[in-house]
């Protein structure tokens, strides 16, 4: 009863945020809790919340400083170059524009830190997307596709956890992954391709700087407003601290990757560095921390609220009930397709549940079973992280909220656009890991 429950609870919730009945904030806040007062579960359902609250709340932490550090560094101008380079390869040309971005978003995904690449890549390519009013779902999908595959690095979070619980080493999941990976990276310059001749054929490649037909017919009122405007944001520009904001924020990358001190303190620190660095006036500061205020609001929000969704889901063990009957529904004549079961139900087992209770509780119980078989154990473990692009896709996946804020976009509307090409990039990836012998079946 309790997976009947759970998975009653994820249909609802996906409904209601994806035909836009309920925001994806109330519907983390209340979806869960109406299911545990369904299932009985009236005491103890306050100690459950608080538990999820505290388990996002470091993330919560992280992700208001990061959104106002690189609030500053868009700011202070540290970014226009990057801009101005893509602007000039680019050349109003959606095509480009859509490849540059999965480009640019795997690129910094090295570090396999979500937050870090969507606030640089939404920097770097939003001012193109609505130039050429091209479609930013488009954009938000081509990003998520990008960290799905990069997040599969030992650093990035899902291939850790399996190689501890499993206790096998990088060079046996990792090495093996990276072709696939690659596979990853195609499957979403296709899809770049894709979007950038649809967009092409729509909108046209445009000149970039030239007036368009609003410039030209706009009112003294409205020229007047935009370069008010304009005055305004050079006036927040630093460019002569252009160096010294860039070393700052590579060293706080590299801190990152180093794991010299939790994230938290890392951005703490990094935005008090960067505030009086570049803007030492008072008055100034507090400008700038209103300025950025109404998007840290709406992101931190739904991080908190998916604590609440979190909570529910663990401390009234639906997560653990789900997890059990997938795994004992596999017949045993099916056991020899065992790796190919794993890389399926990993999808909803990653899109449902964070990465933790996956690989700690769920993979370690398959990787018995694939004992009985003479399965390699390291294939189940690199057959588990294939999901990857899917999984960013979760609403218990915390950046994903970061990019949807910065873009300013649906939540709900987002997962309708962008969840088929997330399970597209998984699918190719699993065909891509058969056909290489990553997994054998």
């Amino acid at each position: 009863m309790l997976a009947v429950l759970g998975y009653s609870m994820i249909v609802v919730f996906m409904a209601l945020i994806m035909t836009k009945r309920m925001s994806a904030l109330l519907a983390l806040i209340i979806v869960p809790i109406a299911f545990a007062l369904i299932g009985g579960f009236y005491l103890g359902i306050g100690e459950m919340m608080l538990d999820g609250i505290s388990q996002v709340a470091p993330t919560g932490v992280m992700l208001v400083f990061a959104i106002l550090f690189f609030g500053i560094m868009i700011d202070a101008g540290l970014f226009d170059p990057i801009v101005n380079l893509i602007l000039r390869v680019v050349k109003g040309d959606p095509l480009k524009i859509a490849i540059g971005t999965v480009c640019l978003a795997s690129l910094v995904a090295l570090d396999g830190d979500g937050t870090t690449t969507f606030i640089i890549t939404v920097t770097a390519m939003l001012p193109l997307y609505k130039k050429l009013k091209m479609n930013l779902y488009m954009l938000a999908t081509l990003a998520l596709l990008s960290i799905g595959v990069m997040n599969m690095t030992p650093w990035g979070g899902p291939t850790t956890r399996v190689i501890s619980s499993l206790q096998l080493t990088t060079e046996e999941v990792f090495l093996p992954l990276i072709p696939v990976m690659a596979f990853g990276i195609v499957f979403a310059l296709l899809v770049a391709i894709y979007f950038g001749l649809k967009e092409r054929k729509r909108l046209g490649i445009q000149q970039i700087g030239e007036p368009t037909a609003v410039d030209i017919h706009a009112s003294e009122s409205q020229v007047a407003a935009a370069v008010a405007s304009e005055n305004e944001l050079k006036s927040l520009q630093r460019p002569r601290l252009i160096w010294v904001n860039a070393f700052l924020t590579v060293a706080l990358l590299v801190a990152l990757v180093a794991g010299v001190l939790p994230l938290p303190v890392l951005f703490m620190i990094a935005f008090a560095i960067a505030t009086m660095i570049n803007y030492p006036n008072l008055t100034e500061q507090k400008e700038r921390i209103v300025a950025h205020a109404g998007n840290v609001l709406s992101v931190v929000a739904l991080v908190f609220a998916s604590g609440i969704f979190t909570g529910i889901m663990n401390g009234t063990e639906m997560v653990d009930a789900m997890a059990t009957s997938l795994v004992n529904i596999i017949p045993e004549e099916l056991g020899t397709q065992l790796l190919l079961i794993t890389a399926l139900t990993s999808i909803p087992f990653t899109y449902f549940m964070a990465n933790d209770p996956y690989y700690f509780g769920i993979v370690p119980i398959i990787a018995e079973t694939a004992n009985n078989y003479q399965i390699p154990i390291a294939e189940i473990a690199r057959a588990s992280v294939l999901s990857q692009p899917t999984h960013v896709l979760s609403p218990l996946y915390a950046a994903g909220y970061l990019l949807v804020g910065m873009l300013g976009i649906d939540y709900g509307q987002n997962q309708r656009f962008a969840l088929k090409w997330g399970l597209g990039s998984t699918l190719f990836m699993v065909l891509a890991a058969i056909l290489l012998g990553v997994i054998s079946i």
